[in-house]
């Protein structure tokens, strides 16, 4: 079951693309939104940026600036880290939301997103955090898993933090407990353990990293 879709909204519905371009000039007045969706004949044609409707002549109708459009959205299925990902990489606080049959359901606002980021027990639930580092051939998050479970630890995350043509760094998010056996572990198998936090001082660095969504949030 994808949680992640509860938070699918249809609080707005979407512009049309006859829609006159003055209609899309009051519409982000009211609201904060980067983009938003637009529709044609039924079908999802790209995303209107609020910044573009500004410079456009508002006599005319959206249609006439369909080459302005964005394309990008994601799917009822998606994950929360490509969802994340969707949100970075097009420098938005909206992402349009298309079932496998590119039917238009809805959109993500990126505050909703984050919130439910936030619950998840890689940054909830108190625990250390550990980066180790080996060759990008030599590491596995079974081997990494295996490690942490046989010094009687709980995994609550992993994920490639940094990677080169020659190694990986991971970063590892452990539940309370043996942290210091886990560490000396990790040196038998050869990683090499780059650092050793408390769960506070690295979740923020993450946390620090995502300053780009706090530009959005606040638009």
């Amino acid at each position: 079951m994808n949680i992640l879709s509860d938070y699918i909204s249809h609080d707005f519905e979407p512009l049309q693309s006859n829609d006159e371009v003055a209609v899309a000039q009051d519409f982000f007045i009211d609201v904060n939104f980067s983009h938003f969706p637009v529709m044609e004949n039924g079908i999802f044609v790209g995303s209107v940026a609020a910044e573009d409707v500004d410079g456009f002549d508002f006599s005319k109708n959206l249609s006439d600036y369909k080459y302005t459009f964005d394309t990008f959205f994601t799917r009822t299925n998606s994950v929360l880290l490509d969802v994340l990902d969707d949100f970075a990489k097009h420098e938005t606080n909206i992402i349009p939301v298309l079932d496998e049959n590119n039917n238009y359901v809805g959109y993500y606002e990126l505050e909703d997103v984050i919130k439910q980021f936030n619950e998840t027990p890689f940054f909830k639930e108190l625990g250390g955090i550990i980066i180790v580092e080996k060759g990008i051939n030599e590491y596995s998050f079974s081997q990494i898993a295996q490690i942490v479970e046989g010094n009687n630890g709980k995994l609550l995350g992993a994920f490639i933090s940094n990677a080169d043509d020659q190694k990986v760094q991971v970063t590892v998010k452990l539940g309370e407990g043996g942290v210091n056996d886990i560490i000396q572990t990790f040196r038998r198998y050869e990683y090499e353990v780059l650092s050793e936090h408390q769960e506070d001082e690295h979740l923020k660095t993450l946390k620090d990293r995502s300053d780009y969504l706090d530009k959005y949030l606040n638009i």
